[in-house]
């Protein structure tokens, strides 16, 4: 079964931060390879989890997800932006 998904890569302090969207699992590492690796595992072991409990089809579902060819496709992204907000402290 393949799944697809879109990684963000983001830096925090020291370390790499990976988001699978739109799954919304995450992972760390020190490098954007090793944080792109460690999402693969993260991801892996969700989809397992999701399977071995029968509610993989649901998560996908839920998510925005269609089976289309054997694969399962996630929505298509509208866009990617970067947005800021002034809050009055």
């Amino acid at each position: 079964m393949r799944i697809e998904y879109t990684v963000q890569i983001w830096k925090e302090g020291n370390y790499f931060v990976a988001h699978a969207m739109p799954l919304d699992v995450m992972s760390a590492g020190p490098s954007p390879d090793a944080a792109r690796q460690a999402l693969d595992e993260a991801v892996r072991l969700f989809v397992v989890t999701a399977k071995d409990q029968g509610t993989l089809e649901e998560v996908l579902t839920e998510a925005g997800y269609k089976l289309r060819d054997g694969v399962w496709a996630p929505p298509p992204a509208v866009a990617f932006e970067s947005q800021s907000t002034a809050v009055a402290v």
